[in-house]
Order: C-alpha cells, then structure tokens, then sequence
C-alpha cells in the first residue's frame, strides 16, 4: 500500500489482510471480531497486572481514547460503570466497536467522541482515569494533563499505560521508521520521558510509580516473563563466551536484576513506559 497519511480505520484494515502481519495484528488486539479481541485483553497478563494496580473498590472510569473498547470492556466486566471516550466513530477501531460491545454484553460503558484536551465532563467526576497507548498521542500533553487531573477525583488514581517514549527530540524521525504504520497514516508520535513526568507534575499529579521498558509484564506484553526471558537467552546464545550467563538467568533473582538493568539502558526510540498517579486529597 503506497498511500500515505490516510485514516487509522484504512491503516488497520489494511494491516490485518497483510499474510505476513497477522501475529502483530493479534498482538495489538486487531482480531477480525472485537468480541474476541475484548475477551483476549480481559484474560491477558497485561489486564491481570493492571488489575493488581487499579482500586479494588469499582467506581467510576474514564476509559480515555478507548479504540476499540477492549479496556473499556474490562473495566465493565470488572464492576466499573465506564466513560469511554474516542473521537475516531469506526466500528472497526472506534466508537462503533465499543457500542456493540457494550450492547451484546449489556455493560455499563457510556461512548464520548471527544478528544482529551477537551472533555466533556464536571470536575472531580471519576475514580479512575485509564489511558492505553494515548498519552503520546497528545496534541498539547500539558493541556490533556490539566484536563484529566481536573475531571478525576481527590485522591482517584490516574493511569497511563504503554507510552512511547523517546531519548531525545532526534529519536523522533528514527521511531517513525521503525513503526509498522505511522508511513500509512502519521499519526505517530513519542515524547522523553521528562516532558512526560514534567506535564503530569504540572497538572498537579503525584506519581507514585514509573514503569520502564521491562519493569512490568503491562510493558513487554504480549511476552511473558518466560518468553521474554527465552528470547534474551536466544540472543545471548548467539555469543559462546557468554553462554554462562544465559544459564544464569534461569536463576529467578539474576534475571528480575537483569530486567531491572535492562530497563534503565533502555534507549529504544518508542520503548513503552507506564505511569501511575494520583490526585492528592484537598487540604
């Protein structure tokens, strides 16, 4: 396909009849039915993480630039009464998706098209605000911080999950080659991970937790802890001399290090990072 900037919708139907594709269009949740999708993400390592993150107690949820719903569908089917907000309208990768999702399951997920700068909603509304892969989507990352802090509530948790993220401002044009459609439709971007944390503390957010690239399954999925640690095996294999260490990292305390020290040297442009935070309690 030689087109270029054309709509998500067109980038993704053209992605999943692509023979050579079709694992990176299960990975991203593009299965041909949004039923099934919804159901892989609700029973994925990477929901079960976000899980153990998110209050115990279900309220309300802000389900921010939803795509095609399967996070808005987990949160429903976890007890919370969902706002879904995505602007794009598609039945394919938008509002229309969430629609029939909420409709089948009978689930309490209500569908906003509106962007983040500017949402439509009181403040102080929501308990929880979840973002998937949007922060860096942002058009002004300061101002959708501003709005997302006004709409949640005190002491409500926002967060952010599986950001692009960049070393430098030149990291940006070697992102852009690298992912699988922005040359479709460029609407692909990534910020450092310090415009990040400076727009969240800004807005008045208190984080708590910052995920790095191996830091949390939430980041490396749809690898596993085991697949990811066989994959670093199968690199490390490829150099005799060190064959030792790849026997180490069978040790359960040498491969967590490992990952730790990973994720620190991580310089990947559009490696993903993860964000937690909180609105602090009035005074």
């Amino acid at each position: 396909m030689s087109a270029k900037f054309i709509s998500w919708e067109a980038a993704v139907s053209w992605l999943i009849t692509q023979p050579d594709k079709q694992q990176l269009v299960l990975d991203c949740y593009y299965d041909a039915s949004v039923f099934e999708a919804a159901f892989r993400y609700y029973q994925s390592l990477e929901w079960q993480s976000i899980r153990l993150i998110i209050p115990r107690t279900p309220g309300k949820a802000l389900d921010l630039g939803a795509g095609r719903g399967i996070a808005s569908f987990a949160l429903a089917k976890d007890g919370w009464l969902v706002s879904a907000v995505e602007p794009d309208k598609s039945t394919l990768v938008g509002a229309g998706a969430i629609e029939m999702l909420a409709s089948t399951y009978r689930l309490p997920i209500n569908v906003y098209r509106n962007f983040g700068e500017q949402i439509e909603f009181e403040s102080n509304t929501f308990d929880l605000v979840f973002a998937r892969q949007v922060m860096h989507h942002a058009i002004n990352l300061q101002q959708l911080c501003d709005e997302l802090y006004r709409v949640l509530k005190p002491g409500g948790m926002f967060l952010a999950v599986r950001d692009h993220v960049i070393s430098s401002p030149q990291d940006l044009t070697k992102f852009f080659d690298i992912h699988p459609l922005h040359h479709l439709y460029g609407g692909e971007n990534a910020f450092t991970l310090a415009e990040y944390i400076t727009a969240m503390k800004r807005a008045g957010f208190e984080i708590k937790k910052i995920f790095r690239s191996f830091d949390n399954v939430i980041n490396y999925a749809p690898y596993t802890s085991e697949t990811l640690k066989e994959a670093i095996q199968l690199r490390i294999a490829r150099f005799t001399l060190l064959a030792w260490v790849s026997k180490m990292l069978n040790v359960d305390v040498v491969y967590r290090l490992l990952l730790q020290l990973l994720s620190w040297l991580d310089r990947r442009p559009g490696r993903l990072c993860s964000f937690v935070c909180i609105k602090p309690l009035k005074s």
